[in-house]
């Protein structure tokens, strides 16, 4: 980058958090976007991603022989937020839309149920990913349209950070430029609406480990994602100190014959994010991504017994923290306490991890 596009990046840059820091004076009662972000990454604590579309929560509830109804969707929720100690190891939850609007039992609001414990509410506000024009089997993420709009209500309902998927595949000949690069623009478009209704941004390029693809390969294709984003980040103007990463682990493809062990896959991911990740960022907060729960604790403490490293390496699990609670409530009120037990028990072992201290051993004693 010659030295007129850097000068004329960062004005803008400078121009862009003036905007937004006028706007928190206006408003007294906004915290500071980079607390937020602190928050979210504090010691021993992750986010739990509960922002399953009505979809993809009604297969999981066909899994479990539960229907699946607003009810029903509102109870397994409400089950997960009131659980006991829940807090002592979640800093912030992923909302559906439908979640976000909805109140408990009791008559709270669920998002109010979860602040009043210290927890941060957030939001899932993309649409999901759909066919990319010109590219056979590739996604394109969409939801930009009226963003705008829907951050500030939503930040009005109490959310405070927010989450976009992408999504990039690895097979004979992809991902193509094309997906990254338009995948890439929507994620930094996403993040830049966020920062100026002081929404915390969570992007989320997710490589699939559906595949055979080696570790090597989901390393390159990570490292390349990654470069393109913050690229695009920079462009439009996003404050890194403002945001999160929700990114995939460097793993083997689900049908790759080797299997990267927990210590290969934390020294390939770790590497690959000292090349492509600013040190600005506060933190990565790691997607479980079709792992079990117990892969994906072991990999998270891996990554973090290793040397220091300049962001707080935490975790933004959904099935990682659920699955077991999920198999354990089977849609009764009387298997209720023992779902709660198992929820608190996967979030106690994650959180471990989260630290540093988990190990396979401890499985078996909770």
């Amino acid at each position: 980058m010659n030295g007129w596009k850097a000068k004329n990046y960062q004005e803008s840059r400078l121009l862009a958090s003036d905007i937004r820091n006028d706007k928190a004076d206006q408003m007294s009662e906004i915290i500071l976007m980079e607390d937020i972000a602190a928050q979210l990454v504090a010691t021993s604590k992750g986010i739990l991603a509960a922002d399953e579309s009505t979809g993809t929560i009604t297969k999981r509830f066909d899994g479990i022989q539960t229907e699946s109804t607003e009810d029903s969707r509102r109870d397994y929720r409400e089950m997960l937020f009131t659980a006991n100690g829940v807090s002592d190891y979640v800093s912030g939850v992923i909302l559906y839309d439908e979640t976000l609007r909805q109140s408990a039992k009791n008559g709270q609001r669920l998002a109010d149920t979860l602040s009043a414990q210290g927890i941060i509410p957030g939001i899932k506000v993309d649409m999901g990913a759909k066919p990319l024009a010109f590219s056979e089997d590739e996604l394109i993420t969409e939801g930009l349209d009226g963003l705008r709009g829907r951050l500030a209500e939503y930040y009005e309902l109490g959310a405070r950070f927010a989450k976009w998927r992408a999504v990039i595949s690895i097979g004979d000949a992809a991902p193509s430029e094309y997906c990254i690069e338009t995948n890439a623009h929507a994620l930094a478009r996403y993040a830049a609406l966020c920062q100026e209704a002081n929404i915390v941004p969570i992007i989320e390029p997710e490589i699939l480990m559906d595949g055979s693809h080696s570790i090597d390969e989901c390393y390159a294709v990570t490292e390349t994602t990654l470069k393109t984003v913050f690229d695009e980040l920079y462009k439009q103007r996003v404050v890194l100190e403002q945001m999160l990463l929700k990114p995939n682990m460097v793993v083997s493809g689900k049908d790759c014959p080797e299997q990267a062990s927990a210590e290969e896959v934390a020294a390939k991911t770790i590497y690959c994010f000292e090349q492509t990740v600013p040190v600005a960022v506060p933190g990565i907060v790691f997607l479980s991504g079709g792992q079990t729960e117990a892969q994906a604790t072991a990999n998270l403490n891996a990554m973090n017994q290793m040397d220091r490293h300049p962001w707080e390496i935490s975790y933004s699990f959904g099935r990682g923290l659920q699955a077991s609670a999920l198999a354990a409530w089977r849609g009764k009120a009387e298997n209720v306490s023992a779902a709660q037990e198992a929820f608190i028990n996967r979030c106690k072992l994650t959180s471990a991890a989260r630290d540093g201290n988990y190990s396979a051993e401890m499985e078996s004693d909770t």
